[in-house]
């Protein structure tokens, strides 16, 4: 099998090409897609004389070439509507009736030169199916965002996420706008429906991709500026729900400047080890690191509703318990050579002894995070100090 993939090198072409890349390696076998292909990548510096060769040969099309910002109004037509004609009339040279699919977009419904273009696009298309036989998919997509969206072109969230991750100022005319939006996951894995012969239709005309958001253009701010300040208050968004926010979280990741992809953390330090606060949530609690020096002994406290988990990852550990209205302590031996959870119960008075001769690190899991207010941390030592 031949696939063909006009405008390789852009957006919605680079993220198919690695998808495929995956399948065809074996690497993704999360789509039940026969790996014995061949891709023809096609984009604007590729030798012309090999689009003859990949008309002949292809046995389905993706066309994702396509003009957005030309320098002239007329390269509209050019762009969208000439090499698209192009493309078809080698086609139809070769009585190649493969499936071809279009990019479009929904400004084709405008009477724009950008909209006029696609939507002229589309016609051609839809009349080389009639002609033809072949199956056509137009796609008109909304507003796609992802990784390797290009800043300052065609995508308010790509440029957003560019300026906010070097501190640099957006605007927003009018935070109230809502914008329809579709991921560039999402929208591959459609494609990837439609190589298989199962394309999604909102009609018996035109495709779609089923994953769809709803988002004003204010939420969108103030999300991107969250996730900046969360490397300071150490938050993590919420990943629940319709899953926009996860997706609008890795979108933004993939725009940190090169140089800007570690953070510090505040290391709370004295002569036992030291306590390292790593992520925060909303209703999840938090992740800590305890580093305990050789021979030292930290916690001796319990919690009414405050409970952890540890997991000793380096070192050696003795962790005692002792309920509070009882004398017996209870101990588990753990160690960073055979990782395991160690459950800290309510109303247990629990320690961590670094039994070892190097520091003990420990990652340690609470359901809530610490509040100065109510700590909720009474001191009681597991031994030496049993109360009835």
């Amino acid at each position: 099998m031949n696939i063909l993939v006009t405008g390789a090198k852009g957006f919605i072409g680079k993220n198919l090409i690695a998808t495929l890349n995956n399948i065809r390696d074996g690497k993704d076998k999360s789509f039940k897609i026969n790996p014995n292909f061949n891709i023809f990548e096609y984009d604007v510096d590729t030798n012309p004389e090999l689009l003859e060769l990949y008309c002949k040969e292809a046995d389905f099309v993706y066309h994702l070439a396509g003009v957005n910002r030309p320098e002239k109004t007329e390269d509209f037509m050019r762009g969208n509507f000439g090499f698209s004609e192009d493309l078809l009339y080698r086609l139809e040279k070769y009585d190649n009736t493969c499936p071809v699919m279009l990019s479009s977009s929904i400004q084709a419904e405008l009477d724009n030169p950008y909209g006029k273009s696609k939507r002229a696009g589309e016609d051609l298309f839809f009349r080389h199916g009639m002609k033809t036989g072949a199956k056509v998919y137009v796609y008109r997509f909304t507003n796609v965002f992802g990784k390797w969206c290009r800043p300052n072109y065609n995508s308010v969230i790509a440029t957003f996420c560019h300026n906010i991750t070097r501190g640099l100022p957006i605007q927003v005319n009018d935070p109230s706008v809502n914008l329809n939006l579709v991921y560039i996951d999402d929208v591959i894995e459609e494609l990837l429906r439609a190589l298989l012969g199962h394309p999604s239709y909102s009609d018996r005309k035109f495709c779609f991709v089923p994953v769809t958001y709803s988002v004003n253009l204010g939420m969108i701010a103030e999300l991107l500026h969250s996730f900046h300040d969360s490397r300071q208050n150490k938050s993590i968004p919420d990943m629940t729900g319709e899953g926009f926010i996860k997706k609008l979280y890795s979108t933004y990741l993939s725009y940190l400047p090169e140089n800007e992809f570690s953070y510090p953390l505040k290391m709370n330090i004295d002569e036992r080890g030291s306590f390292t606060e790593l992520i925060r949530t909303q209703d999840r609690g938090q992740i800590s690191v305890n580093i305990v020096k050789p021979g030292v002994t930290k916690g001796n406290h319990w919690h009414h509703s405050k409970n952890e988990k540890f997991i000793v990852v380096s070192g050696k550990a003795l962790i005692q318990f002792r309920r509070i209205d009882s004398e017996h302590v209870i101990e588990y031996h753990v160690s960073g050579d055979r990782l395991e959870v160690v459950d800290i119960p309510v109303g247990y008075t629990h320690n961590i002894i670094n039994e070892g001769s190097a520091d003990l690190v420990t990652i340690m899991w609470c359901n809530e995070c610490f509040n100065p207010e109510k700590p909720d941390t009474y001191y009681l030592k597991v031994e030496g100090d049993v109360r009835g």
